[in-house]
């Protein structure tokens, strides 16, 4: 257990400072512990306290969700139907399959390649298929990121429409997800209790990682971060998929 708490206040202070990354980082350390169904959900509840903020906070709710709609419904739609395969998985395999997503999301990341804006026309045709893409990748391996973070930037969403639509998108997959697994016999009460102990530890460390953001370089923070994700994805990777 305190192998868990440990994780979560690491992963509380890089949201703290970055604004971002709690998910990513909580499974990806927990994925070298746990079988990842079991990373997924420690993995649940400190990310939904910590992103219904994200989510809610702000005025700008009320423009961003009629326009990602499409894109959130099938993310959501898709996260459980995969969460629902699990228990018939190769979690050595799905576990590898994080890894890569892990090393792809750090070196877009790293790279931070311009996307070419799609019209609002194809905007409107791609945005179903990129969030069934997006959900089905999140149902199988809790990561909520690739394709959704570059797309939700291809469409030039203002800094505060993108914080609050990627937020709540995090907070309805991984509701979505929380039932996928439940409905699957993979959400046991163990583990529902171990990761509520998660939430004390994820937000202290946020608080301490606000703190320190005050004092640190955010940019070469958030680079850091990105190098460290794609070496554990690296690992990740070559132990799942070896």
């Amino acid at each position: 257990m305190v192998d868990i708490l440990l994780i979560f206040l690491i992963a509380g202070v890089v949201k703290g400072v970055a604004g971002f990354g709690l998910p990513t980082v909580s499974i990806a350390l927990l994925a070298l512990l746990r079988p990842l169904p079991e990373a997924m959900a420690l993995m649940l509840l400190p990310s939904l306290a910590t992103n219904i903020w994200q989510a809610f906070a702000g005025g700008t709710l009320r423009l961003v969700a009629p326009r990602i709609g499409a894109f959130l419904l099938c993310a959501v739609a898709a996260t459980y139907v995969a969460a629902g395969l699990l228990a018939r998985a190769d979690t050595a395999l799905l576990s590898g399959l994080l890894g890569l997503l892990l090393v792809a999301s750090s070196t877009l990341a790293l790279a931070a390649p311009t996307l070419p804006a799609p019209s609002r026309r194809v905007e409107r045709w791609l945005a179903p298929p990129m969030g069934a893409v997006s959900g089905a990748i999140a149902g199988l391996t809790g990561s909520f990121l690739v394709p959704a973070a570059p797309w939700l930037q291809a469409i030039r969403l203002p800094r505060e429409q993108f914080i609050q639509g990627f937020g709540l998108g995090v907070v309805l997959v991984n509701a979505a997800l929380a039932a996928g697994l439940a409905g699957a016999g993979l959400l046991p009460t163990e583990l529902g209790v171990a990761s509520l102990a998660g939430l004390a530890p994820a937000f202290a460390g946020m608080a301490l990682g606000r703190r320190l953001r005050q004092r640190l370089d955010e940019g070469a923070f958030r680079r850091v971060v990105q190098v460290a994700l794609g070496l554990l994805g690296a690992w990740l990777a070559v132990r799942g998929l070896a």
